[in-house]
C-alpha cells in the first residue's frame, strides 16, 4: 500500500497602514467574515493574516476575497 501525504498550505499576508488605528479598523472589519478561516492580528501598524488549508484552491480563493474586502475597507475609510 502506498503512502498518503496531506499537504498543508500556509501563507502570510501583511497589509501596511499609516498607524495602528487604521490597522485595527481593518482587523475589526474583516474579523466577522474570517473567524475560523484566517488567523489575523495587528502589530506595528500592520494587519497580518495567516491562511492555512490543505486545498490550494481554497487558499487562493481566500486570498482573493481578503484582498477585495481590504480594498473596500480602504475605500470606505477614505470617505469617512
Amino acid at each position: 500500500m502506498g503512502m498518503v501525504f496531506q499537504l498543508k498550505i500556509r501563507t502570510k499576508m501583511t497589509f501596511n497602514y499609516l498607524d495602528n488605528k487604521y490597522a485595527e479598523i481593518a482587523y475589526k472589519s474583516l474579523y466577522p467574515d474570517n473567524e475560523g478561516f484566517i488567523e489575523s492580528y495587528v502589530e506595528n501598524n500592520k494587519l497580518i493574516c495567516i491562511i492555512e488549508n490543505n486545498n490550494i484552491s481554497t487558499v487562493l480563493n481566500t486570498i482573493e476575497d481578503l484582498i477585495q474586502c481590504e480594498k473596500m475597507i480602504e475605500m470606505t475609510s477614505e470617505i469617512v
